[in-house]
């Protein structure tokens, strides 16, 4: 007793192939469970349909319908998520024992190994995609990028990444890594090594160039943001409404928005970082694109949320996150334009997976090439933010309107899922 068994998790697949996938949770409850599940669930490319969860503070019982987002990606790596949801589930406490004591919250997991993968080819529309992709079916984790094209059509690029399976120290592992690169890169590549990062290379990853004035404002102004999506078919369809009428002992949550990528993640992130607790909840998405969630929540010391005050904070702070989970935008910079992405990080100091993925992907369906591109974090207003910044070259300075909000709306509409 008190290690976790593969039964906590149990994946029930459908007989028919259209109809979705039940994955089932029972196990010991920890504070943010929902929210790392779903970022789990997210990262392996499903959508979820309908969920249902429950706890009393120490066993907690969530059942999630999922579908794959996208057909044509290969097998869905079943096994291989069960695993990773496995990971996340605290360890069963000895009858008559308190599962807090075996799991403490604030005892924060060991930093994970970062390496330096490097290489140098000659570029091609989609490059940095079908890399990405192939770091992201290795579950190798990008935690930062330089990327830089020369005169004469060369790319350097480097990646600071860290490994899931924590094997990339191995031979085999960075064999598996070469090879697999290899295929995407094809002859044109003459150099591609994987090393450990050193201490300096690895601070790195925390430095970034600053956000000037003008794009701060453009993309955290929460004035400026909540005047632009005053007249959108998100915000008309979007009601967040709480009442403490129908529990004795919790507040009611009720949601009405509509459907895109991530959006459990996303009001489970955000729950978790005002440190709101759920004690029941049940979601589910219509056919239309629309979305109702009833949650059944407590502060973090077991009440119900009384103070006006904090349910309007809350209520509003839960509207733009689902307005605007991600900000996108598209400025001039000298000679060139450069799309900026912000992603929200979790208290816990974890962002959305797959951004850049994402990004990447929108910009090849786009037929827009890379030239430079980095991703580091921000401090704004006292959040941290994962700002992904890629320069899409002089050629595209002069692009009319119409034509840069095909770029800001393609990349949304990836990220979002409405691609």
């Amino acid at each position: 007793m008190g290690v976790p068994s593969d039964e906590v998790i149990q994946i029930q697949h459908p007989d028919a192939a259209d109809d979705p996938t039940v994955v089932t949770v029972s196990c010991s409850d920890k504070t943010g469970l929902g929210c790392d599940l779903c970022r789990v669930v997210l990262l392996f490319g499903l959508n979820i349909l309908k969920g249902d969860m429950s706890t009393d503070g120490r066993w907690c019982y969530i059942v999630l319908w999922v579908v794959p987002r996208r057909r044509g990606r290969g097998p869905m790596a079943w096994d291989l998520l069960k695993e990773r949801l496995v990971e996340l589930c605290p360890a069963a406490a000895p009858f008559g024992f308190d599962s807090s004591y075996l799991e403490p919250d604030d005892l924060a997991p060991a930093a994970p190994q970062v390496f330096l993968l490097k290489f140098c080819c000659f570029d091609r529309m989609g490059l940095l995609h079908d890399v990405t992709r192939v770091l992201c079916e290795m579950e190798l984790t990008i935690r930062r990028v330089k990327v830089s094209t020369t005169p004469d059509g060369r790319v350097m690029d480097l990646f600071f990444i860290t490994d899931a399976r924590e094997l990339l120290h191995t031979k085999n592992r960075r064999e598996e890594a070469y090879e697999k690169l290899q295929s995407v890169l094809g002859d044109s590549v003459t150099s591609c090594e994987i090393d450990s990062a050193t201490e300096d290379m690895s601070s790195c990853i925390q430095a970034s160039a600053l956000l000037s004035p003008h794009v701060l404002e453009q993309m955290f102004d929460i004035d400026l943001i909540e005047g632009q999506l005053s007249h959108s078919r998100s915000n008309s369809c979007l009601s967040v409404t709480m009442d403490n009428s129908l529990s004795p002992v919790h507040t009611l949550i009720q949601i009405q928005c509509v459907d895109y990528k991530g959006l459990v993640y996303d009001i489970m992130r955000t729950l978790k970082d005002c440190s709101i607790q759920i004690s029941y909840g049940r979601f589910y998405a219509g056919q239309k694109g629309r979305c109702e969630l009833d949650l059944f929540a407590v502060q973090s010391d077991g009440k119900k949320i009384l103070d006006q005050q904090k349910q309007r904070m809350l209520c509003s702070r839960i509207r733009m996150e689902l307005l605007r989970p991600l900000r996108v935008a598209l400025v001039d910079r000298g000679p060139d334009m450069e799309l900026l992405v912000a992603n929200p990080v979790e208290v816990s100091g974890k962002g959305r997976p797959l951004v850049f993925y994402d990004i990447t992907l929108a910009l090849k369906n786009l037929h827009k090439r890379i030239f430079l591109a980095e991703i580091g974090r921000h401090v704004v207003d006292d959040r941290e933010w994962e700002v992904y910044r890629v320069h899409l070259g002089e050629h595209d300075h002069e692009l009319s309107c119409s034509a840069r909000s095909k770029i800001v709306d393609g990349v949304m509409n990836m990220l979002m899922g409405w691609d």
